[in-house]
């Protein structure tokens, strides 16, 4: 019975552990990421590459509601609901929490947009087709930011249906999120199984023109 229980509590105590360090599953809250993820897509968000590197722009993060930003929220989970997300047994609801991409870092200047209708970061235009959702502008809303340090500026890949940066410039941070609000980057999506596939930085992210 004691042997049971110490490799029960053990059992436990390790699956707590990769929540919190490694990685951990969720669930997408909303349709502002659709065509690349949808409403109640399972996805893992590894948190093992932000010990060692910076959150990188193109990124998919999984962040913290920093003031209310999904105004439709979803029940708030049971008892048992709750401990099965707490031991890592069960994805995390979307309540409070939000899946967006990194669109700009501290430092980055983001406007939309240039002539050509693409948001610009540090003066560079963003190629946006492989990502956004299909028939979507990059953005209808003008805007022209300076982002704070250790802010990012984050937007979903359905902007028309997407609740982000943009829309919360006048309220509480500007629409400015923390780093330190983020718990990890999405890497994969893991169910439904039809729908399982990795995640991969956007090619325009890797333009080295956009580093300061």
């Amino acid at each position: 019975m004691i042997e049971t229980l110490t490799v029960t509590v053990l059992a436990l105590a390790i699956t707590v552990g990769l929540r919190l360090f490694v990685a951990e599953a969720f669930y997408v809250p909303s349709e502002s990421m659709y065509g690349t993820l949808t409403k109640d897509d399972r996805i893992l968000a590894e948190k093992i590459s932000y010990l060692h590197r910076d959150v990188e722009r193109g990124d998919i993060v999984v962040f913290a509601d920093p003031g209310n930003w999904l105004n439709e929220q979803q029940p708030e989970p049971g008892p048992l609901r709750k401990v099965g997300e707490f031991v890592g047994i069960l994805p995390r609801s979307g309540t409070g929490h939000l899946v967006k991409r990194v669109i700009g870092i501290g430092g980055d200047r983001v406007i939309c947009c240039d002539l050509k209708g693409r948001i610009t970061v540090n003066g560079i235009p963003l190629d946006e087709e492989s990502y956004l959702a299909e028939g979507a502008k990059p953005s209808t809303q003008r805007f022209d930011v300076r982002l704070p340090p250790k802010t990012l500026w984050l937007m979903g890949d359905n902007r028309s249906a997407s609740a982000d940066s943009r829309s919360h410039l006048g309220g509480p941070g500007g629409g400015f999120v923390p780093v330190d609000d983020v718990v990890g980057r999405a890497c994969c999506v893991i169910w439904p199984s039809d729908r399982m596939t990795k995640l991969r930085p956007p090619e325009t992210f890797e333009n080295p023109g956009l580093k300061k």
